[in-house]
């Protein structure tokens, strides 16, 4: 009986996936076997902060590991290596949530949407503000999707989605999000996780055009490694480059002689007459 109310639950409230399908199947919701399993290692890791800089505003998210130490752990991995930068929030749905996290570049997202994390404890309440894994309703099928809650959704708790970090600044911000979609395909019209993961934001921005974007996700505080590095390699290519005008520069003097050769010449054929 419990099996048959956890579908139902399902099924009202489409699932929040974590890659194609939109509608799991039966047996899917039970509570995944993993949820009691050994925590991580990040159990005992600190809170932390992430700056959601988006299309509408900033929102500010407080990551709570002892909520969700797996799900901190991956949040923070993907936030370092710039996954959510230029990422759409591709499932919006008023009084429910708004659900983002395939990135733009199909290349990209083939690299993680299979890479799938454990499940963990559901410790918290999936309340309005609270962030939580998107998945579908087998076990250890978190990746790279996560959603926000507009209102009181803790029917997802029994579940398995297991909040990891809340809104603490711009819930304002997140209720402004473009709504109007709703659903995706095929229950709805907003846009097809399919045709995001094949091709990616240029899906997106020729189809549904009005949806808002995380521009730029970063850990506060904490400057990501790669992004330090790569303005080096640009700044010595931008040297490299300024050598190019340099090297041309005795090409446009030499280019003048000519012109002052010819000014002169008039003055020598001159005296040559004075002379005769």
């Amino acid at each position: 009986m419990l099996r048959f109310t956890l579908l139902a639950l399902c099924l009202a409230i489409p699932c929040l996936v974590g890659c194609t399908s939109e509608t799991p199947t039966a047996g899917d919701a039970e509570i995944p076997e993993a949820a009691g399993g050994p925590k991580s290692a990040a159990t005992d890791a600190e809170d932390y902060q992430v700056l959601l800089k988006t299309t509408k505003g900033d929102i500010l998210l407080e990551v709570h590991p002892e909520w969700s130490p797996r799900g901190a752990e991956r949040f923070k991995e993907l936030v370092k290596e710039g996954f959510y930068n230029d990422v759409a929030f591709f499932r919006v749905i008023d009084g429910f949530m708004a659900q983002v996290g395939i990135n733009g570049d199909p290349a990209v997202h083939a690299k993680w949407k299979d890479n799938n994390i454990m499940d963990d404890p559901v410790v918290e309440s999936n309340k309005r503000g609270y962030v939580s894994f998107a998945k579908t309703g087998l076990p250890n099928s978190r990746s790279t999707q996560f959603f926000i809650n507009f209102g009181d959704n803790s029917n997802l708790d029994q579940m398995g989605f297991s909040p990891f970090a809340q809104v603490v600044k711009g819930m304002d911000v997140v209720d402004s999000l473009y709504k109007e979609y709703g659903e995706g395909a095929p229950q709805g019209r907003g846009p097809f996780q399919g045709g995001i993961v094949e091709q990616g934001n240029a899906y997106l921005k020729k189809e549904f055009p009005m949806l808002d974007y995380i521009k730029e996700a970063t850990i506060v505080g904490e400057e990501p490694a790669e992004k330090e590095a790569k303005p080096e390699a640009e700044k010595s290519e931008e040297k490299a480059g300024e050598k190019e005008p340099v090297e041309k520069q005795p090409e446009t003097k030499d280019a003048e002689k000519p012109e002052k050769e010819a000014a002169a010449k008039p003055e020598k054929e001159a005296a040559a007459k004075e002379k005769e």
